[in-house]
C-alpha cells in the first residue's frame, strides 16, 4: 500500500517521499500490515477556505483524508495533490514546514492518527 511521508532533512527542508506498506495475505480476511504502535487518534473538520502557511506538524502522524483533497507544498517548492482515501505519514515536526489548502472551497474532514 502507498502512503506519502513528509518529512525534514538535516537543513531543515521539507520532503515528500513515496514509501510502501507491506500488506500479508492473511487469507479471507484479507491482506494486513503489521501492527503500528499508535498514541491518539483525533478527528479533524477546517473551514471551506483553509489555506495555512508554513508549518510544522505538532507531532509525528498518519493523516487520512476522509472528504476532500488538499494542495501540500514543501519548504522547497514542491507541490503535491492528495484526494480524499489518501493517507500521509507526516514527519517534519521541525525545520521551515510545509503549507497546506483545500482542493475545493468546501469543508474538510480528516483523521489524524497520532505516533
Amino acid at each position: 500500500m502507498k502512503i506519502t511521508r513528509i518529512f525534514s532533512d538535516e537543513n531543515g527542508e521539507s520532503h515528500f517521499e513515496d514509501i510502501e506498506i507491506p500488506l500479508i495475505n492473511q487469507g479471507e480476511i484479507g491482506f494486513l500490515s503489521e501492527d503500528i504502535n499508535v498514541k491518539k487518534l483525533q478527528f479533524r473538520k477546517v473551514s471551506a477556505d483553509y489555506d495555512y502557511d508554513f508549518h510544522h506538524a505538532p507531532q509525528k502522524q498518519y493523516i487520512v483524508l476522509l472528504d476532500g483533497g488538499v494542495e501540500i507544498k514543501t519548504s522547497l517548492g514542491e507541490i503535491r495533490q492528495f484526494q480524499t482515501g489518501e493517507i500521509l505519514l507526516v514527519e517534519d515536526i521541525s525545520g521551515k514546514g510545509h503549507k497546506t489548502k483545500n482542493l475545493k472551497k468546501k469543508m474538510r474532514t480528516s483523521l489524524f492518527i497520532h505516533l
